[in-house]
């Protein structure tokens, strides 16, 4: 019985189809007929597919929620409503997104009429905007430089140099400008590692002033009266005369002995020259519990880190010159009369005697007479290997708080520091004998050796790092860059002062 239901129910289907007219290609006719006989009919008319009448329902909601929002938009901009027209951007932009821009092009159009917003950094204006709504904008200003001066005579020298080169960019966020007073051997040594940035973070300037062991014992005999028993001969007095190479649009630099290296931004060195009295010509590390008699007190200070106010050194006319004295209306020299205080009249041969520690015996002298031109600088940044064991600072429990670091550091009794915990920002491996480099000394291989404990790991990090790390900046879209030139023809201030004698009319 239900197979012959099935039967007839088949039947019937295919009558209804028979009995079903296709419309031609041309024509328009609904393939869906007012008299097809399953179309069911409310009133009047078919009833709507299910989803076309939740198509139209959503067109209708987005078309209304887009015309009130349009006309509450409108309100509050003829209004000049200040709090709301901060938000109109953000408003606009949505409702761009929800077609209600596209059908109100109008009002974008108005709302963007009425505001102009730059963000960049730094330096604030305010711009009013029909007098009741303000719109801060910023203008960028430039960041100035840190500028180094170095000396490396040697392809040792630069080898040692090139770590602090390193360190400096490694942690600087300030573009840097290096001035390095060098020989050949060592430019070339330099070069080949610097021109490895091809993409700095910050800009890089560097600049080789080369000089030969000629011109430097020239300038020291015109001076006439100084020498040196430091191993360093006569490379070791160019510090005195650095003021007198750099060019005179070269205020100020930091100057770092090659075997120390930074653990730290180098820009907050930088900006202590900010805090320093304009009459102040030079800073540096004092040490007033290093009484040795033997050096005439010459370690009470270290010039291994300066800060050198290289406009105020030329106005004092720091270092004399037979050049200077054949001139009677030029200014007195500054050190001839300190080198008298501290040490007598030159000896046999025009010169002092019983001077240590080469350029540093004669600081000693400027500053010891001359205190007025001179502030200390910070041990943060004189961590020096010699004589005070880095103060016993060292790698090691990270956790250790600001007293208990002070309570276990030395050679801060009776100083500046007293009772202030060294924070180290600038490392200095200095007095490491048996070594023309700090970084291969023999003792970093005793791992019982108390200095080994504490700083070979750091040593170890910074002579390692890379040069091509240093390429941190966008490779497609950074403008920073480095740039190296060379000033071949060096001469000292007091040759160019004979220059312009003679060229005077």
């Amino acid at each position: 019985m239900h197979f012959h239901v099935l039967t007839d129910s088949l039947s019937d289907n295919r009558a209804r189809l028979a009995s079903f007219t296709y419309p031609s290609q041309n024509s328009r006719t609904s393939l869906l007929p007012s008299s097809y006989p399953d179309d069911p009919r409310i009133g009047r008319y078919r009833a709507w597919h299910p989803s076309r009448r939740r198509t139209r329902k959503h067109v209708f909601m987005i078309m209304l929620f887009a015309l009130v929002g349009a006309y509450y938009l409108l309100f509050h901009i003829l209004r000049g409503d200040a709090n709301f027209a901060a938000v109109v951007p953000t408003t606009v932009a949505r409702l761009t997104r929800s077609h209600g821009a596209a059908r109100h092009p109008n009002i974008a159009q108005r709302i963007n009429a009425t505001r102009t917003v730059t963000h960049t950094v730094h330096v604030t204006q305010t711009t009013t905007i029909r007098e009741t709504a303000t719109v801060t904008k910023t203008v960028s200003s430039p960041v100035d430089p840190v500028v180094f001066v170095l000396i490396m005579i040697s392809a040792d020298s630069a080898s040692e140099g090139a770590v602090l080169i390193k360190s400096i960019l490694m942690y600087s966020t300030s573009p840097s400008h290096f001035h390095i007073i060098c020989d050949e051997p060592a430019q070339t040594y330099l070069e080949a590692r610097l021109s490895l940035v091809k993409h700095p973070l910050h800009d890089i300037r560097v600049r080789f002033y080369r000089l030969t062991r000629d011109q430097i014992e020239a300038r020291i005999a015109r001076e006439g009266s100084i020498e040196t028993s430091h191993s360093a001969g006569a490379f070791g007095l160019l510090k005195l005369f650095i003021h007198e190479l750099l060019p005179d649009t070269i205020k100020r630099a930091i100057y770092i002995d090659t075997d120390a290296f930074f653990i730290s931004d180098p820009t907050l060195l930088w900006q202590t020259f900010k805090r320093l009295k304009p009459h102040i010509a030079l800073s540096m590390p004092t040490h007033p519990d290093q009484n040795a008699a033997v050096w005439n007190f010459a370690s009470n200070i270290c010039s291994c880190i300066m800060l050198l106010n290289l406009e105020r050194l030329r106005e004092l006319r720091l270092m004399d010159s037979s050049v200077y004295r054949e001139d009677p209306n030029g200014p007195p020299a500054l050190s001839p009369p300190t080198f008298v205080a501290m040490y007598g009249q030159a000896g046999e041969g025009g010169h002092y005697q019983n001077v240590h520690l080469g350029d540093q015996g004669y600081f000693w002298a400027i500053i010891k007479h001359r205190p007025d031109i001179f502030e200390h600088l910070n041990y943060d940044y004189e961590v020096s290997s010699c004589l005070l064991d880095m103060y016993n600072t060292g790698l090691g429990p990270d956790d250790v708080t600001e007293v208990d670091e002070s309570i276990s550091q030395i050679h801060t009794w009776g100083t500046p520091h007293q009772h202030q915990a060294v924070l180290p920002k600038l490392l200095h491996f200095n007095c490491l004998d048996g070594t023309p480099r700090y970084y291969d000394w023999g003792g970093w291989s005793d791992v019982t050796n108390s200095l080994t404990k504490r700083w070979h790991a750091a040593v170890v990090y910074h002579v390692g790092a890379k040069w091509i790390w240093l390429n941190k900046g966008d490779r497609e879209y950074g403008d920073s860059t480095l740039e190296m030139e060379s000033t071949l023809d060096v001469k000292f201030a007091d040759e160019r002062y004979a220059i312009e004698r003679v060229q005077a009319p």
